[in-house]
């Protein structure tokens, strides 16, 4: 019904890597958008200040609340923006995304050096509370053959507004997993 939808792109991915996924949205029926924040670099001061102006844009467009599905770390920009604009938010659902413990991956140290991002100030605060239950419906697709992440960090508490899909898929091919 031309519900909207922004995806957002894991670290170190730009709007490139997640047009099968949006294509399959607007297949559905979905008004699916990118992000278009350019490459995801990690958190920063200014990155949060544009995703909040994107996010503003959709809801604004359309007069409806807006679907957020996140790869990895966009999965958890998407869970802390449900958390701070739940009217805005209708769902959220993470793609292999580690918020129960974002150190729990093996991403390689010097891929967070070339990343070269400013901590965001309470980045210690955020840490805390990125498992919390959300204040929308949320979905975690996670996979135990991930290869990246711990399937474990990717796994929300249950309950009535929240469910968890395992999949077998490597992390970098969730995105594009016909079952994901």
């Amino acid at each position: 019904d031309g519900q909207p939808v922004l995806v957002f792109p894991g670290f170190m991915a730009t709007d490139f890597s997640t047009p099968a996924l949006r294509r399959f949205l607007r297949h559905l029926g979905y008004a699916a958008h990118g992000w278009r924040l350019e490459r995801n670099l990690g958190p920063s001061p200014e990155l949060a200040a544009r995703m909040v102006e994107r996010l503003g844009t959709i809801p604004r467009r359309y007069g409806r609340r807006v679907g957020l599905i996140g790869w990895s770390l966009g999965a958890i920009y998407a869970r802390e923006l449900a958390r701070r604009f739940p009217e805005d938010v209708r769902q959220v659902i993470t793609l292999a995304s580690p918020f129960r413990d974002v150190e729990a991956t093996n991403v390689p140290r010097f891929l967070h050096g070339v990343a070269r991002r400013r901590p965001l100030p309470d980045e210690a605060d955020y840490r805390k509370i990125l498992h919390e239950t959300l204040p929308v419906p949320t979905t975690a697709i996670y996979s135990r053959s991930d290869g990246t992440v711990a399937w474990q960090s990717c796994r929300l508490e249950e309950g009535p507004a929240s469910e968890n899909i395992e999949v077998a898929s490597s992390h970098l091919g969730i995105g594009h997993h016909p079952v994901a």
